[in-house]
């Protein structure tokens, strides 16, 4: 179990953040999971997690999971967008940015692309 590394707000450090969720999101079975250091070509965020599901219903799952999970360790999303029906949420948890796409959105966005100069840490297809 992660513990929180600072004792503000149970903030974990981008990149353990991040595994995390990547690991959260392989455990439920999502797809195509890509973690990119975005630190050096953008200043909002040091980390994007891109994932895709399927369905609306595994969507909701993999969002319902991430907020169960990182709430244990005092985690909560500063924002969130998007509905599983549009095929498209992002969860902004400050350091790290999550994506989870449905697979033809996924594919319209292009984050990859757009990102092309960011840093690829780890890929789970």
């Amino acid at each position: 179990m992660f513990s929180p590394l600072t004792e503000v707000g149970g903030h974990l450090e981008g990149a353990i953040l991040a595994r995390r969720i990547v690991d959260l999101l392989a455990d439920r079975q999502a797809e195509d999971i890509l973690l990119l250091d975005i630190g050096k070509v953008t200043l909002f965020a040091d980390y994007f997690v891109i994932a895709s599901a399927e369905t609306t219903r595994q969507m909701r799952a993999l969002c319902d999971a991430l907020d169960s999970e990182l709430a244990k360790d005092g985690i909560t999303p500063y924002g969130r967008e998007g509905e599983p029906d549009s095929g498209w949420i992002l969860l902004d948890l400050g350091d790290v940015i999550v994506h989870i796409f449905a697979p033809d959105e996924r594919n319209f966005y292009d984050l990859e692309g757009l990102y092309r100069a960011a840093t690829p840490v780890v890929r789970i297809q």
